[in-house]
């Protein structure tokens, strides 16, 4: 997952003491001149290369983020603040270098008073610099906790999307396609937990993803961090299951998960199928496949109907 590897990002006041704490071992060292110089390149290059090193771990928002993940980062943190964020700790970064540059051309051609002012002075405004982006620093940590837990789906692997309303045996049967390879996981997200578990068919891995709080009710009923959410996974389904229970058994009446059904099929452009479960207690809907969980009937036959539906072909090497 593309965010998983973020470093932990540094508070302004453990950034300034790493520095400065530093500096005065490397200016104890030394002495005279060379001293006061060793302390301020010192200080300023750990403030500079932390503050870069910050900015530059995220990855390019514009460039190399997939459009699901990126849809799902901004429904959690909001991807323009977190995007100023990083540039005003960028600007910080140079501006200290540039500071590291500018004192260590005044502290050379001084006495050793001098130097020490100068050093001084400097020291006073590359710490108001990290003060002045203490609040950006905190969002960036933040944002990075948050994404951090974001599920690990893959982009780059077909991907089945579950829907329809809670109880009708979403859940049940994702557990049950997925139960050999014992890969299925919860994440948290928004109200609840996406579920995502992986089944191989002819050597490719699919993932199959459960979606409570997002896909299992009215779209007027959903959060804008919700709604976003399903926006998301626009981008991510290759195929949706959408999975009601004729008997009504599931607490809600049929007219109602059909509609929902509409909702679903207006929302995504990937193939929307039909499937109507606990078939062993009522058939009356017209749907593209009939299963049973708890009976096990026909659940690999639904499978195999969504896999077809996806239609993935991977890239094979050219032998040319």
């Amino acid at each position: 997952m593309i965010f998983e590897n973020l470093p932990t990002t540094p508070r302004a006041e453990e950034l300034v003491d790493k520095a400065f704490s530093r500096a005065a071992r490397a200016g104890r060292a030394k002495g005279g001149i060379e001293a006061q110089e060793s302390m301020l390149r010192t200080a300023g290059n750990i403030l500079s290369d932390n503050l870069e090193n910050v900015s530059n771990d995220w990855p390019d928002f514009e460039y190399e983020v997939d459009p699901f993940y990126y849809e799902l980062a901004d429904a959690v943190v909001n991807v323009d603040d977190l995007r100023q964020s990083l540039s005003e700790v960028n600007w910080a970064s140079n501006q200290i270098a540039e500071l590291r540059s500018e004192y260590a051309s005044k502290i050379r051609k001084s006495n050793v008073d001098t130097a020490r002012k100068h050093r001084k002075q400097a020291f006073a405004r590359m710490a108001d610099i990290v003060d002045e982006i203490s609040d950006d620093l905190l969002a960036v940590g933040e944002a990075r906790d948050a994404l951090k837990g974001l599920p690990d789906i893959r982009p780059d692997e077909p991907a089945i999307v579950v829907a329809g309303y809670p109880n009708v045996g979403k859940s049940s049967f994702v557990n049950e396609v997925t139960r050999a390879s014992n890969e299925i996981a919860s994440y948290p997200f928004t109200t609840k937990a996406v579920q995502i578990g992986h089944f191989e068919r002819d050597r490719i891995r699919y993932q199959i993803i459960d979606t409570p709080g997002l896909l299992d009710r009215p779209a007027h009923e959903r959060n804008d961090i919700e709604r976003q959410a399903v926006s998301a996974l626009t981008h991510l389904a290759d195929a949706v299951l959408f999975v009601v229970d004729a008997s009504g058994d599931c607490g809600y009446p049929l007219d109602d998960q059909l509609a929902l059904l509409e909702e679903v099929e207006a929302t995504f452009d990937a193939p929307v199928l039909l499937v109507c479960n606990k078939s062993d207690r009522s058939r009356d809907v017209d749907a593209d496949a009939y299963m049973s969980v708890t009976e096990d009937e026909n659940v690999d036959e639904v499978l195999d109907m969504a896999v077809e539906a996806v239609g993935f072909e991977p890239d094979l090497p050219s032998r040319n």
